[in-house]
């Protein structure tokens, strides 16, 4: 996205609920709050929470980027007037136009020749990396699962395909420019560039607009790409797609998607690594005596682990294998033993314990403390 007059008449900060000053990872966790709340595939039918979520997500595609919001914050510091735009003052003697390309004017101030990702200067320009979410369930994340997401997000014109004409017909190259998109003016010992005020930049003419994206090449729309989950994933692990980000500008390649992977909690199991954990509760009797008993597996079906006699609670077994699948090999299964202690008795096993405490040597647990 470049630098334009929106950027003097809206607020991103106060879009996304954060104070100017906030970190990366602020910016960050307000921006996923918002967009699972606004979601379009959480609030089917909703335009106004469609919009919002529209308005979300152009305010982090600038502040959500260290070098666009540095740029963004320069932009708001020095003002319309600075730039000069109509109303401005026209400080400096720039004027400009609706047409015009203020950010290839910053670029030039603040030495950057151009935009990152997207912007209509000369030459290609390589599309925007984004980045969604995609929710699964512990099973799914451990066994891997082809699925897709979903998002809304600048695409090449679907009537199009990013040609920006109308079907049928097709852009021209500037003859102003040679298809450079800059034209230089020789001023003595300096040499000054500019987007070619024909083709504004753009290297070619579109003589008959595409009447979806306007001449642009570019719509937003939502999208659903599909992809294939590794088994193994773990929560907040990000996922490249190649290819699938924003699209390029002036023949650029597209940016890439970033997916982002939440695993939901599981009510047995836990993971460490590429092993799982699993706490499983025992009788004194089956610690005291020894016991075999049956525990589940996540996908195995359950299984049968030796408990030996004098077991102590928090101790913790070993199933090779039962773990979390990967490329290098299963995990384990890591099983630990927690003693049930009965919180009500019945006589006749109040009298069995009285008995055993009776019998007992009667050397104190808690004589290694000293006391």
């Amino acid at each position: 996205m470049a630098p334009q007059r929106e950027w003097f008449e809206k607020d991103y900060y106060r879009v996304l609920g954060v104070s100017d000053t906030a970190s990366a990872k602020d910016i960050k966790s307000a921006y996923r709050k918002l967009s699972r709340q606004y979601h379009p595939d959480a609030n089917a039918g909703d335009a106004a929470a469609e919009e919002r979520f529209k308005e979300i997500s152009a305010a982090y595609d600038v502040v959500g980027d260290p070098e666009r919001r540095k740029e963004y914050d320069e932009v708001r510091r020095l003002g319309p007037a600075a730039a000069g735009f109509p109303g401005g003052g026209g400080a400096g003697g720039f004027t400009f136009t609706d047409g015009g390309d203020l950010g290839d004017l910053l670029g030039g101030l603040f030495g950057r020749g151009g935009r990152r990702g997207g912007g209509r200067g000369g030459g290609p320009h390589r599309g925007q990396d984004l980045e969604a979410e995609l929710h699964l369930s512990f099973q799914d994340a451990a066994a891997g699962i082809t699925t897709a997401v979903h998002l809304t997000s600048d695409a090449a014109c679907s009537t199009c395909s990013g040609s920006g004409a109308k079907p049928g017909t097709s852009p021209r190259r500037c003859t102003n420019c040679g298809g450079s998109g800059v034209v230089s003016d020789n001023q003595g010992l300096f040499s000054l560039s500019s987007p070619c005020p024909f083709c504004a930049g753009r290297g070619q003419i579109v003589d008959d607009p595409c009447s979806t994206c306007r001449g642009t090449g570019v719509e937003r729309r939502p999208r659903e790409v599909k992809l294939r989950v590794p088994a193994g994933v773990d929560d907040g692990q990000r996922i490249r797609l190649k290819g699938r980000g924003g699209p390029g500008r002036n023949g650029g390649p597209p940016g890439d998607l970033y997916v982002v992977v939440r695993v939901a909690q599981h009510p047995l199991f836990a993971r460490k690594g590429r092993d799982l954990t699993l706490t499983v509760p025992v009788t004194f009797a089956e610690a005291a005596l020894g016991a075999d008993i049956t525990v589940p597996t996540l996908s195995a079906g359950p299984v049968t682990l030796r408990i030996p006699a004098g077991t102590r609670s928090g101790r913790t077994f070993r199933v090779k294998a039962k773990g979390v699948p990967s490329a290098k090999g299963a995990g384990d299964l890591l099983v630990t033993v927690e003693v049930a202690v009965p919180s009500k008795l019945s006589a006749a096993e109040r009298k069995a314990v009285e008995a055993l405490q009776a019998a007992s040597s009667g050397e104190s647990p808690r004589a290694h403390l000293g006391v």
